[in-house]
C-alpha cells in the first residue's frame, strides 16, 4: 500500500488544503499519517471554517473530519519521522505554517529526504515559505532553479494589517513569495488562474485553496494512483 505523510500545523492549518487531499488521498486506497511538530494535535484556522468565507458546504465538511478524523486527532512528533518511510509527503498550507512547520528542523529534513530521493512532497500556500529555510544535503536551497507556485504577495497585501500584523494580532515574520524568491525559486503564482499547481520534478507546489483539489490529483497521478469518480 501507497504511504503518505501529512506535516500540519499546530498554529493553524487552512482546512481545504489539508482536508481536501486528506479525503481524496483516502478514498483511492492511500495509506494516511499525521505528524505536527510536537505531536500535538494539530489546530485549524477558524476563518477557514467560515461560511462567510469558504462557503457552508466546506465550512461543515471540514470541520466535520477536522473534528472527527482519528489521524488528525492523533499525530506523531516530527522528530521520530523518516522520510523513507513514506511514499509522498504532503505540506498544507495556512497562515500557521509560518511559525512553526516552516521553521522546524524536522519538518525541512523530512522535505528535503523527500525530494532528494524523488518522493513526491506536495506543499501548499503558505507553507511553501518552508522552501526558503530548507537545504540539500550539499547546503544549497532546495528551491533554487526550482519552478513554484505559492501564496502570492498581492494576496498578502489584502491579509495583514499596519506593519504586517494580523487580524488575530500576531505579526507575520516573513513573506512567503519574498523569501522563496530570494532563496533562487522561479516564483509564478499564475494569478490569472483558477488554481495554480507547478511540479518540478518530484516537488509539487499549490497556490491556496482554491488549487487543494487539483493539487491531489496531480499528487495521486505523481504516485500512478488511479482516481475514483
Amino acid at each position: 500500500m501507497v504511504r503518505t505523510l501529512f506535516v500540519v500545523s499546530e498554529e493553524g492549518y487552512w482546512g481545504e488544503e489539508c482536508i481536501e487531499p486528506l479525503t481524496t488521498l483516502s478514498d483511492a486506497g492511500v495509506e494516511i499519517t499525521v505528524a505536527t511538530p510536537s505531536g500535538a494535535p494539530p489546530v485549524i484556522d477558524e476563518t477557514s471554517l467560515d461560511p462567510e468565507m469558504v462557503g457552508e458546504e466546506t465550512a461543515e465538511w471540514v470541520r466535520e473530519v477536522h473534528e472527527t478524523d482519528e489521524r488528525l486527532g492523533d499525530p506523531e512528533p516530527l522528530a521520530t519521522i523518516e522520510a523513507s518511510d513514506y511514499d509522498a509527503v504532503v505540506y498544507p498550507g495556512g497562515h500557521g505554517t509560518v511559525w512553526d512547520v516552516n521553521q522546524d528542523r524536522d519538518a525541512r529534513r523530512i522535505l528535503a529526504d523527500a525530494v532528494e530521493n524523488d518522493s513526491p512532497a506536495l506543499v501548499v500556500c503558505h507553507a511553501v515559505g518552508i522552501l526558503a529555510f530548507t537545504r540539500t544535503s550539499n547546503g544549497s536551497f532546495l528551491v533554487d532553479g526550482r519552478r513554484v507556485t505559492g501564496f502570492p504577495n498581492e494576496w498578502e497585501e489584502d491579509t495583514v494589517e499596519e506593519h504586517d500584523v494580523m487580524p488575530d494580532g500576531r505579526k507575520l515574520p516573513y513573506w512567503v513569495e519574498d523569501e522563496v524568491v530570494a532563496a533562487g525559486g522561479e516564483w509564478d503564482a499564475e494569478l490569472d488562474a483558477d488554481s495554480s499547481v507547478t511540479v518540478d520534478g518530484a516537488l509539487l507546489t499549490a497556490r491556496g485553496p482554491e488549487s487543494s483539489a487539483e493539487a491531489a490529483r496531480t499528487l495521486l497521478d505523481e504516485l500512478e494512483i488511479g482516481q475514483t469518480a
